[in-house]
């Protein structure tokens, strides 16, 4: 009988297990026999919902989780698809899309996904065509035309929060992602990796705050020194292990034996915690060659979930000078004092730079100014003209690429990311929000540079205008207008923010979830 995850994660009376799966790099073999035998013993056992099957973890290639998800499903083992923007365009996207709805594998978690490693004779060309939260609207789009053809059975698409950041900008930028994702449609949560209980508590906490009403299921991993110290360092992007942690792991593992009892016994401690602070479930990893350690997880839990509050202190692992929102460590009933609202002081050229593009945006670039009909009719005119579209965009392209090191991307996103450039600034070239990847306020790609989203976060704040971080979500790029003026494009309707295309339709008409973050 097949097992539904979907229908698990809307029963109340449930905690829901699932049990995120690895595929290898070889198309047969030993790897992928482990991984299915992983998953007939985890149907057997009957306590797990579903199966995840990541999508080139770490960027680097490995089978299809697609293709290898098919024969797990065929077992009744339902499975959660990784769907990440990373190596596909938008085409590609939805042909994949499309073709796991047919294979009846409609259960996705939507990630933007890490960047993109080592391949055939290289690193990988890196696509992010979308980010997560695009990718959130095209599934819910075609849930739409699923449901307009007759088939009661959509996609159920879920997104990924790290809520294991540790400087107020990345914090209020995941949860006000977070807000994005809801917007667009996401039906579920899982949480990245870490050790904290006061940050799985102000996740919580955070959710009932801002109205978002999903489950949310919560990482849980069996940590061995290998993995703790690759943890540590920041090369999982998003995982935190701290040194503290990592000592501990250390010493416990001077015995094999007891390393690995001990880790067995920290993962079934924390999945309790997390049910005690009410979350729908737990997301268990690190089960790489038989599935007698997740089995043993899911035993001790039973034993122990109503001495939940007794562990809390064993998962006391904060960043040292880490930001938290909550002063304490009770439920709050308000958002903490100016949480995304306080003045933040920047860089006097910073500040400059903010409000002289705030201030030719608003002049220029508002549909609901009075010139914006005369500047309608100017563009027209000059775009009908070769040698004035010419000048313009020379002269629009010398000035952009001093002020924004302009890609000439031709629909500009500027406006979005307190006036940066979301091309040239972000290697994933991201319009909705922060990825998961930073550390400590650096980008996961470029580490020696500041990720652009605690910068949009920075300004924002200085002006008490964070909240145009979490409102709606935004269109993707519009390739065909690549190397073309983004002025000309803006005030003739053809850029993301006002062309009539389904997808700026779908997108236009989202507010921000549940209350503001003020």
């Amino acid at each position: 009988m097949l097992r539904i995850f979907r229908n698990d994660l809307l029963n109340p009376d449930q905690f829901v297990v699932t049990l995120e799966l690895i595929p290898g790099r070889e198309h047969g073999g030993k790897s992928v026999e482990t991984v299915i035998r992983i998953a007939e013993d985890a149907f057997s056992d009957g306590r797990i919902s579903a199966v995840s099957m990541t999508d080139n973890p770490g960027g680097n290639p490995s089978l299809s989780p697609d293709v290898l998800g098919s024969e797990i499903f065929k077992l009744g083992m339902d499975v959660i698809v990784h769907f990440t923007c990373r190596d596909m365009n938008r085409v590609g996207l939805e042909s994949r899309a499309l073709q796991l709805a047919m294979m009846g594998m409609k259960n996705i978690l939507a990630l933007t996904g890490d960047y993109a490693g080592q391949g055939f004779a290289g690193q990988g060309a890196p696509v992010f065509d979308l980010d997560s939260v695009n990718l959130q609207c095209l599934m819910a789009m075609l849930n739409e035309r699923i449901t307009a053809a007759g088939d009661p059975d959509e996609f159920m698409c879920g997104c990924a929060v790290s809520p294991f950041k540790y400087t107020e900008a990345e914090s209020f930028a995941q949860y006000a992602k977070l807000c994005r994702k809801v917007n667009a449609g996401a039906q579920f949560i899982i949480t990245q990796l870490g050790y904290d209980a006061r940050k799985f508590l102000e996740l919580r906490q955070m959710q009932k705050l801002l109205g978002i009403d999903l489950p949310v299921l919560g990482s849980v991993y069996i940590l061995t020194p290998g993995v703790a110290r690759v943890m540590n360092q920041g090369k999982v992007p998003g995982a935190i292990v701290t040194d503290a942690l990592l000592k501990v792991v250390q010493d416990e593992w001077r015995v094999p034996e007891k390393g690995r009892a001990a880790g067995i016994e920290r993962a079934a401690r924390l999945g309790v915690v997390l049910k005690g602070l009410g979350y729908r479930g737990i997301h268990i990893g690190g089960i790489h060659k038989h599935f007698e350690p997740a089995a043993r997880i899911l035993d001790r839990m039973q034993q122990i979930e109503h001495q939940w509050q007794d562990f809390l202190i064993d998962f006391d692992f904060p960043v040292p000078n880490g930001f938290y929102a909550f002063s304490n460590h009770q439920l709050a009933t308000s958002m903490p004092h100016n949480y995304g609202q306080r003045s933040v002081s920047i860089p006097f050229w910073n500040k400059c730079h903010y409000h002289m593009m705030d201030l030719a945006h608003r002049l220029f670039f508002n549909p609901d100014i009075l010139l914006a009909p005369l500047y309608q009719r100017l563009s027209r005119q000059i775009d009908s003209n070769r040698s004035e579209r010419m000048l313009l965009h020379m002269i629009e392209n010398v000035g952009k690429q001093l002020m924004l090191g302009c890609r000439q991307c031709g629909d500009c996103a500027i406006q979005h990311v307190a006036f940066q450039c979301p091309e040239s600034g972000c290697p994933k070239h991201i319009r909705n929000g922060a990825c998961g990847g930073s550390r400590n306020g650096r980008c996961e790609v470029h580490p020696d540079r500041w990720c652009i989203w605690r910068q949009a976060y920075r300004r924002l704040s200085s002006v008490k205008k964070t909240e145009e971080m979490m409102t709606g979500c935004i269109p993707p790029r519009r390739w065909e207008l690549d190397h073309t003026s983004s002025w000309l494009n803006f005030h003739l309707g053809r850029d993301h923010q006002t062309a009539s295309e389904d997808f700026a339709r779908f997108c236009s008409s989202k507010t921000s979830c549940g209350r503001p973050l003020s």
